[in-house]
């Protein structure tokens, strides 16, 4: 029981800051279900996706009702996302656990360094103006996050996000919400690939996917409402953390380290941390500091009781 209220707990947080983000929610419940419930990495990936098709549906609809999806890239995102899901589900299904396990840490320590660099910049909100981007471009990458999505058991937001984000073309609370809505479709391909391979996996779980789902679907529709109302570096640079911290035991016994080295490891990942958000906490707020200001300026003054020109 503990275990599950923990997850549950767990897939809250993930969906608050995957909501807010638009990244965090498959890798860091993976982590947590590797690390908390002691199933192996495409177990843990079957049923989080299994868990994301409610949580995704959700966020998907809290968004457009916020009105941050653009529709066209949704479509354009979601349907090579989907053939790329189903592609790294089908790999991740065959795979042995024990082969698997260092392969699918790496992975996810990669993701946790990804964004505690691009956090702790405070380079969350770059934009550059308004501009639609090739489709080809982003059916590329659609079909590129989808497969490292299930393959790795998350990775749809840190791939497209970043990568859309880091453009600058569009406003970052509509690349946060068309994300988060393609994956509804991203994720139905995936849960379809372990379907055939993990089946027995998936039953046996399902009360797992049921305490994600739980928490996943409360915290969707506050993601989306307060996804342009907090500061998106901290969050980053702590899932990041969290990424780093989980899976880095998994990734130096590969190289034979353990033991205090790898507890010296951690205390450093959790101090560096701490420190990168207080860095991209500040950073952020630097930079949203003159572009409030010049929009502030180029806002007409309304005095009471003085009538304002039509339109």
């Amino acid at each position: 029981m503990r275990t599950l209220i923990l997850v549950c707990l767990g897939g809250l947080a993930a969906q608050l800051v995957d909501g807010g983000l638009g990244m965090g929610f498959g890798v860091t419940s993976t982590t947590i279900l590797i690390a908390l419930a002691g199933i192996g990495p495409a177990q843990a990936s079957a049923v989080v996706h299994t868990a994301e098709l409610g949580t995704t549906l959700a966020s998907g609809v809290a968004h457009w009702r916020f009105g941050n999806v653009d529709w066209r890239v949704v479509g354009l995102l979601a349907v090579p996302g989907a053939v790329g899901a189903f592609a790294g589900a089908t790999v991740l299904s065959g795979v042995s656990t024990e082969a698997a396990r260092p392969v699918t840490a790496a992975i996810l320590l990669l993701v946790g360094v990804n964004l505690l660099w691009r956090f702790s910049r405070g380079r969350v909100r770059r934009a550059r103006g308004e501009g639609a981007h090739h489709p080809g471009f982003l059916a590329g990458l659609g079909l590129f996050g989808g497969f490292i999505d299930a393959s790795g058991g998350g990775g749809w937001g840190p791939v497209t996000t970043s990568t859309l984000l880091g453009l600058g073309r569009t406003e970052p609370r509509r690349v946060v919400g068309t994300v988060n809505t393609a994956e509804f479709l991203v994720t139905l391909a995936a849960v379809a690939g372990f379907v055939l391979g993990l089946w027995e996996d998936l039953v046996a779980n399902a009360v797992l996917v049921l305490a994600l789902l739980a928490g996943g679907v409360i915290a969707a529709p506050i993601a989306a409402w307060m996804v342009s109302r907090l500061n998106p570096a901290a969050l980053g640079v702590v899932v990041g953390t969290l990424l780093v911290l989980l899976n880095a035991p998994t990734v130096l016994a590969v190289v034979g380290i353990g033991g205090a080295a790898v507890l010296g490891v951690q205390a450093l990942v959790l101090l560096g941390g701490a420190a990168l958000a207080l860095r991209g906490w500040r950073r952020a707020a630097r930079e949203r500091g003159p572009a409030a200001r010049v929009v502030a300026e180029q806002e007409p003054v309304r005095a009471e009781g003085v009538p304002q020109p039509a339109r």
